[in-house]
């Protein structure tokens, strides 16, 4: 098979400096990446510059290929090509430009030239699926790029020094990356002692709350997300397993608090992770950061979660409680979960599907925390959902027309009791129907408003 050509180029009203510094930074690949790709980053040194290397683990069918790739061609500002070394094309060569258009504009343009293997054959039976990946792919990248500097651009200002916590999971890895890319220094606090040469990280016990410092140079922190914790969803509440939740959320948070209470230089700002289980089951009710605390398991953590806050919020750090509805995104969490019985045409409704679901993309929970940590005039209770809740019924719907695929099945509530337990009537059977009237009256613009339009982005289903 010849060569096959790829090429996809936007205006972006940034300057191309600009542009290309945020494609430099620590954490543009993880933006980057597709997140219904499944790619893993196993290692990388060097950055974008010359004989720089990333090699990454990427399905192919059922199996993971190793792909090496390696940066060449690099001029300051204007370019830089990503070249297989080895991997899953004959060849691939990947050419990142960006033009001029006066002073304050450029042209982002992806270029990719690729052969598939086996000759003839390879492209009669991967051509149209590599060329359909491609379109799906580079339409995500620039949309993220455009709204990632956008979202920069709104809350210009001197770089903040950040200190997170579970920095590795679903949230908090998407959270470092949007950070460094934006030019913040990140310091992720870690459980394991870290290694000081290569790693911005400071020891964190969330046993006893102390932090060691292992770097100097690091300095004090400006703020500090904090989303490590136990999941709450990730099983039957058992009671060891209800009381490590309370444990690692309810403890853990007032140790940290304690800890950075304690400092000489405490930080500005905590943005701490909360839930709108905090509402419990409400039904039809709508309910903002004003409304009453729920009942339940899950309601009475999440009081207790916030609560645990208050060693930070006496010494005078501005605490913001940040209550996340259900995430959405492919790369895990419930959608994640979803999409196999979806994709198979086995999806439906739970229960009666009447209930209200308080859903937020990934991509504006993280934006949201950056608009908390530049927005002086938040603090407390913070719903992060988007401003469009839906029963799951429509939920179930919008995702059977996304993936193209019938939704006819029912799970009864009594089967998700069996399966689930305490679970299933706090957390998948409730219905919690919350708006984001802080953030919105604060000036926040939703990136997804809407159902359809975050499950396509997520999933790379683009409308035609």
């Amino acid at each position: 098979m010849s060569a096959q050509l790829f090429v996809r180029r936007t205006r972006i009203e940034l300057s191309a400096e600009e542009v290309f510094r945020w494609h430099a930074r620590p954490g543009a690949l993880e933006r980057l990446t597709p997140p219904w790709a499944g790619v893993r980053v196993i290692e990388r040194t060097g950055g974008i510059a010359n004989g720089g290397r990333v090699v990454l683990s990427m399905p192919v069918g059922p199996l993971h290929v190793r792909w090496v790739a390696e940066h060449r061609d690099y001029v300051e500002g204007r370019q830089f090509r990503d070249v297989q070394v080895e991997g899953p094309f004959a060849r691939w060569e990947h050419t990142h430009r960006f033009e001029p258009d006066g002073p304050a504009a450029c042209y982002l343009q992806d270029r990719v030239e690729y052969e598939l293997p086996l000759g003839p054959v390879g492209g009669w039976l991967g051509g149209p699926m590599v060329r359909s990946m491609l379109d799906a792919t580079f339409a995500y990248r620039h949309a993220v790029t455009v709204q990632d500097l956008a979202a920069h651009a709104a809350h210009d200002g001197r770089p903040l020094h950040v200190g997170v916590t579970g920095a590795s999971g679903l949230i908090g890895s998407a959270l470092v990356a949007l950070l460094s890319t934006g030019g913040h220094r990140v310091t992720r606090l870690v459980r394991d002692r870290p290694r000081p040469e290569v790693e911005n990280a400071m020891l964190w016990d969330p046993s006893t709350g102390r932090l060691e410092q292992f770097r100097s140079d690091l300095g004090p922190l400006d703020a500090v997300v904090h989303l490590a914790g136990e999941s709450i969803a990730a099983g039957r509440w058992t009671p060891a397993r209800k009381a490590r939740i309370k444990e690692s959320r309810i403890d853990g948070t007032r140790r940290l608090c304690e800890s950075l209470a304690r400092l000489a230089q405490p930080p500005q700002t905590l943005i701490c992770a909360s839930a709108i289980g905090y509402y419990g089951d409400r039904r039809s009710q709508t309910l903002d950061e004003e409304s009453s605390p729920g009942s339940g398991f899950l309601a009475e953590v999440c009081r207790e979660w916030e609560a645990a806050t208050a060693p930070a919020h006496e010494r005078g750090i501005r605490v913001v409680l940040l209550r996340i509805g259900v995430v959405l995104t492919a790369a895990g969490g419930a959608l994640a979960q979803m999409l196999l019985p979806f994709q198979l045409g086995a999806g439906g409704r739970l229960g009666s599907g009447q209930q209200w679901m308080s859903w937020v993309s990934l991509d504006d929970v993280i934006v949201a925390m950056l608009h908390a940590l530049r927005t002086e005039s938040l603090d407390g209770p913070v719903n992060a959902v988007a401003p469009s809740p839906v029963t799951n019924a429509e939920f179930t719907r919008t995702l059977g027309r996304v993936l193209s695929r019938p939704t006819l099945f029912t799970v009864p509530a009594a089967v998700a009791r069996l399966a689930f337990g305490e679970m299933a009537d706090e957390a998948l059977l409730a219905s919690t129907r919350v708006t984001p009237t802080r953030l919105v009256s604060t000036g926040y613009v939703f990136r997804h408003p809407d159902l359809e339009g975050t499950l396509r982005h997520t999933l790379g289903r683009f409308a035609r």
